[in-house]
């Protein structure tokens, strides 16, 4: 049974995610890759994440808010 798509809401809240995750990024002046490499993930994730354009798991965000050395708070905040 295919699943319900996601309503448009849940997908512009994932875009506004992806945003505070890249203000953060830049605001740290650092690069998709060097932001990857310090939470262990690869660029293309970190790339995804921003874009909004594929869901992420919250240990994925926790591991990118650690490696910020901002709260996960700050990412998710509206």
């Amino acid at each position: 049974m295919p699943s319900e798509p996601l309503p448009e809401w849940v997908l512009a809240r994932r875009r506004g995610i992806g945003d505070q995750v890249r203000n953060a990024r830049v605001k740290k002046q650092l690069s998709q890759e060097r932001l990857a490499e310090m939470a262990g993930l690869d660029r293309k994730t970190i790339n995804r994440i921003e874009q909004g354009t594929r869901p992420t798991s919250i240990d994925r965000l926790i591991l990118i808010a650690h490696a910020l050395g901002t709260p996960l708070a700050d990412l998710v905040r509206e």
